[in-house]
């Protein structure tokens, strides 16, 4: 039996680990920090809960086939509700609704703009079968050639390559307000609409036509299960174990060094940051130099908060997106020339409205986000500077005083990313899925100067997000497989 090291517990390290011991590995998890779950850890404190990474459940389909490809269900591990209405946006004049089905949303888009309802359902009919190529069949390949790029869907649909989200929106509405709320969904991708193809339009299918979810107890849940599946399958966590070197003979790997000690195997797989992996390894065998890391486009980091309050709050949803302010300028201060936001747009989540269990009776969990650039500089004056700034805005547009209602407040941002994460340049989301950085054009599953060593995760292939990453660890796990087997 061939003995796996994984460095690294997210999404996608367990989703390889599940993966890697059903098909007969010994696989053993190392773990930097005393909880498993990398970025999407959780925040405990005087009763409240918080989910301190992502905090948003798409493409529920995604995590219903992983944990099928092992003879369960996400029911048997966790309890998920479809929010309704999904999340409200607030802009400066208005509030615009987001419902938990496609009716209810066209109702809203025709109260802004008359004639919108018809052009959102074929745009939405056409982001649905983007949808199912892209996931289906696209994201399940390993982006090894370019030529996985070319079926008879794709072909299709090439043009959908080199346009833009963005241009595919405005050709059919006006409103800038429906334009933000139909651009929003690829940021989670981490680029500009402007900079993303338009087939990327699926994020639009999966937000409004697959719903937004909440699994009880938070998104931590989800961690939870998929730890207590890899350990069933034999799998051996074990945290507070940060890798210090990858050790390689010969061209060959042969196991890490965790508090000094050789822990050996026969293959080694990183989930954690890819060019922090790559500094674990001396420098002849790095694929790939710091000039390359640092030309690349990165999604966004941020700055977080996690508050308490003591009691209750109105005019607001699960989730809601603070538009009141220019959407482009934000862009720009984010990915083109990178400065703190002037006027940023935020996001505020509060689970405790849908989940009782988050917050103690008649109070609130709230966890505050605002995207910033990566490699920003990072103090605690700044910190203190943009949460008056988006708690001055919070009170104004839910119409409430909240402030004096605090009972506590952390934060997370760039300095904190790089020291628990070892995050490059202290980005949250990884490598944008621009059209130069899509697919074979991302850092490879494998790597090209060490034998037996893998990668997995959001700066890899199929990008950013959780459903991607779940994606990650189970491409990863097929190429081992296979190239195990040969």
């Amino acid at each position: 039996m061939k003995k796996i090291v994984i460095i690294g517990s997210g999404f996608s390290s367990l989703s390889a680990a599940c993966y890697l011991a059903k098909a007969g590995f010994d696989v053993h998890v190392y773990e930097k920090n005393a909880t498993v779950g990398g970025r999407a850890r959780q925040l405990k404190k005087d009763g409240f809960t918080f989910d301190i990474g992502p905090s948003w459940y798409w493409m529920p389909d995604i995590f219903e086939k992983f944990f099928n490809d092992f003879q369960k269900k996400t029911a048997d591990y966790y309890k998920l509700d479809k929010l309704s209405p999904a999340y409200k946006i607030f802009f400066t004049d208005d509030v615009i609704t987001i419902g938990d089905s496609m009716d209810k949303i066209c109702e809203e888009f025709e109260r802004i703009e008359t004639g919108s309802a018809k052009h959102l359902r074929n745009f939405i009919k056409k982001a649905q079968d983007n949808y199912d190529i892209a996931i289906n069949k696209i994201v399940l390949r390993p982006g090894l050639s370019p030529l996985e790029l070319v079926t008879k869907d794709t072909v299709l649909r090439v043009d959908q390559f080199f346009k833009t989200i963005s241009q595919e929106v405005r050709r059919k509405f006006s409103n800038p307000k429906l334009i933000s709320t139909l651009e929003f969904p690829v940021l989670f991708l981490g680029a500009k609409p402007s900079k993303t193809p338009s087939f990327y339009s699926f994020m639009n299918f999966a937000d409004f036509g697959l719903g937004t979810w909440h699994p009880e107890g938070g998104m931590y849940e989800i961690i939870k299960a998929m730890r207590s599946l890899a350990e069933e399958l034999g799998v051996k966590i074990n945290t507070n174990s940060p890798a210090e070197q990858i050790q390689v003979t010969n061209g060959l790997t042969t196991g890490i060094v965790v508090h000094g000690e050789t822990v050996n195997a026969d293959i080694v797989l990183s989930g954690a940051d890819y060019h922090h992996s790559e500094t674990l390894l001396e420098e002849r065998y790095r694929q790939y130099s710091e000039n390359y890391w640092d030309k690349k486009t990165y999604a966004p980091s941020s700055l977080l908060f996690y508050v308490g309050f003591d009691k209750k709050l109105n005019n607001i949803e699960h989730h809601n997106l603070f538009f009141d302010t220019d959407f482009e300028k934000h862009a720009e201060e984010i990915y083109d020339e990178p400065v703190w936001p002037s006027e940023p747009l935020f996001y505020a989540n509060f689970p405790s409205i849908t989940d009782g269990s988050m917050a103690p009776k008649n109070c609130e969990t709230g966890f505050f986000l605002i995207p910033i650039a990566p490699n920003l500089e990072d103090t605690q004056e700044l910190r203190q500077q943009y949460f008056d700034i988006i708690m001055d805005r919070f009170e104004k547009r839910t119409q409430q005083d909240v402030k004096n209602n605090i009972i506590f407040k952390e934060s997370f941002c760039v300095n904190d990313f790089i020291d628990e994460y070892n995050s490059y340049k202290g980005n949250a989301y990884g490598m944008a899925n621009t059209l130069t950085q899509t697919a074979f054009l991302r850092p490879g599953l494998k790597s090209k100067k060490v034998e037996n060593m893998y990668f997995t995760g959001q700066l890899t292939v199929p990008g950013p997000g959780v459903p991607p990453s779940l994606i990650s660890g189970k491409l990863v796990s097929d190429l081992i497989i296979k190239n195990t087997r040969k």
